[in-house]
């Protein structure tokens, strides 16, 4: 049996350097996520819980600086220690994120995709650093199924029947793209989706991450469809 073929892009010296800066991005966040659930496993040992996120450090950070913490004075040193190191890493994705910024409000098909609603510029430079050329997609489900967002299909009884979705694709841009999804199903939760709209039939039916995957899906073709054809979103809700 032959081995399955592999399609490897070819990146050039932006994209490289791009990537780079995402990795080194990444590298961070996982430092900071380390981090911050060291700090918490330390503090719960001393009864002091908080919900995981870093929006709940602060949480964190008033236990330590209560007066009657009753926390040992070491422990009290060893906390500042990770809130230091925490400062220092939040300095330096802010810092990146700027630069990332800055860098899509120049480039026309950054600017492009973040007309559409879930994509941001950090999301939208992801995709600039990891994508190939777009000409390599015959269609907007192709370059779905290099991010890894298409289902698995599987063929019983004459059938295809459609399983999880492969995730074998390409991640940083798949969890860049799930990110946004998520938060605009949180959105269409708590205000209302419009009525009769793709994502308030989804959400009557099905649960809210499962929706946030197929919806990140039907994101990667708009973007395939609004680069290749230099076009900014269209809403279909408004057409």
């Amino acid at each position: 049996m032959r081995p399955t073929m592999r399609f490897v892009p070819v990146k050039t010296a932006e994209q490289q350097s791009r990537s780079m800066v995402f990795k080194t991005r990444d590298l961070l966040v996982r430092q900071r996520n380390a981090t911050i659930n060291a700090l918490r496993g330390h503090l719960m040992e001393y009864g002091i819980v908080a919900p995981a996120g870093r929006l709940n450090v602060k949480k964190l950070v008033a236990n330590i600086e209560a007066p009657d913490h009753g926390l040992p004075p070491l422990v009290v040193e060893c906390c500042q220690v990770h809130l230091d190191q925490l400062e220092t890493l939040t300095k330096k994705i802010t810092e990146i994120e700027k630069h990332l910024r800055e860098a899509a409000k120049s480039d026309p098909d950054s600017i492009r995709m973040q007309t559409a609603p879930g994509i941001g510029p950090i999301t939208a430079m992801a995709i600039k650093a990891y994508a190939p050329d777009f000409g390599g997609f015959k269609r907007g489900r192709d370059f779905a199924a290099w991010l890894g967002l298409v289902p698995v299909q599987y063929s019983t009884g004459g059938k295809q029947v459609l399983g999880r979705t492969s995730k074998m694709g390409q991640r940083d841009i798949r969890r860049l793209l799930i990110i946004g999804a998520m938060g605009r199903v949180r959105w269409a939760l708590k205000n209302g989706a419009p009525k009769g709209s793709w994502l308030a039939k989804m959400l009557e039916r099905k649960p809210r991450m499962l929706v946030a995957i197929a919806l990140a899906n039907k994101t990667a073709r708009v973007i395939w469809a609004m680069v290749s054809r230099n076009e900014d979103y269209r809403d279909p809700c408004a057409a």
